[in-house]
């Protein structure tokens, strides 16, 4: 019953954060790309600082080590990964947006290393990081030329999104702030909102005026809002404690998938065998680099199904 329990909760979870790129997509036609970002912002902090004051004892910022980490996710995780996530998606499909976004745990670990040099990746773990951004070469394709007429662009954008993901969660976990998950979520969101509305108000054509809120544009938001945060977020940290961070991470590899198809079945995009091919390289990047940690978490699955 646990692991039904689990593999639904990780099927809701790949569905609310694969499709959330296609309601990213589609708003996308109707709002400016930051402005968009901070309305949805503002709705989930609403709810999610009720949740998180419901839920738990222990969901406002007491020591400088939560305000720190609330200043990080704030910041990274929230304001500046969505600033250009959603600018960058104006580029790129929802399926190319999704895969360059995979890419996360791959930079986490990179990240990590620099922050502590003393443990250097072994040969296998350098192999991994290479055929990773192999795969982020082939999904972006940053040659010369693309960068200089700008069509690379919107793909490096979405990849800084991913980086800037992967540095705060590396950051953060070096904080070790003492105040609940649900709490750091719920107030890291409502400073982000705050940051993105900043980020909006300093950039031309991001005002209410250029905004056309149709009802494609405010279901969007109230999607994203209430299904890929508010939702997303509590299923996520569920299974954070239920199966741990690397079974978790896997999530990563299935939204794409589900990104690919809604957007095929909801706008009409297409993936092409590079960007096919580069998602392959980034997974098995992530393979290589957690072969240790995977081998052990699914060592009593194969087990399970080895015939005698």
């Amino acid at each position: 019953m646990d692991e039904r329990r689990d593999g639904i909760l990780f099927l809701i979870l790949a569905v609310t954060w694969g499709t959330a790129f296609v309601a990213i997509k589609a708003g996308l036609e109707a709002l400016p790309p930051v402005l968009f970002a901070a309305l949805r912002y503002d709705v989930a902090a609403v709810l999610m600082v009720g949740y998180a004051a419901v839920t738990s004892d222990y969901w406002l910022p007491r020591t400088r080590a939560d305000w720190l980490t609330l200043l990080v996710e704030g910041t990274l995780l929230i304001a500046l990964y969505n600033a250009l996530l959603f600018v960058g998606q104006q580029g790129v499909t929802s399926g190319v947006a999704a895969i360059l976004i995979g890419a996360s745990p791959i930079l986490s670990t990179g990240f990590a290393r620099l922050a502590l040099p003393s443990e250097r990746l072994a040969p296998m773990g350098m192999v991994g990081l290479a055929v990773g951004f192999l795969g982020v070469a082939l999904v972006a394709r940053p040659t010369p030329s693309a960068l200089l007429g700008g069509s690379a662009l919107p793909s490096v954008l979405v990849f800084l999104a991913a980086a800037a993901v992967a540095l705060g969660s590396v950051l953060v976990q070096r904080l070790d702030g003492g105040i609940s998950s649900e709490g750091m979520v719920a107030w890291s969101t409502a400073l982000g909102a705050v940051l993105l509305h900043g980020i909006s108000a300093g950039v031309v054509g991001e005002s209410l005026a250029s905004a056309h809120l149709t009802s494609r544009s405010l279901f969007a938001i109230l999607y994203l809002a209430v299904f890929a945060s508010a939702l997303g977020y509590v299923v996520y940290f569920e299974l954070l404690a239920r199966v741990g961070a690397i079974e978790l991470n896997l999530v990563s590899y299935a939204a794409p998938v589900v990104a690919a198809l809604a957007g095929w079945l909801v706008l009409g995009e297409r993936l092409g065998w590079l960007e096919i091919v580069g998602f392959c390289c980034i997974f098995a990047g992530f393979l290589l680099l957690k072969r240790r940690a995977a081998t052990e978490k699914l060592a009593p699955l194969v087990a399970r199904f080895r015939p005698g």
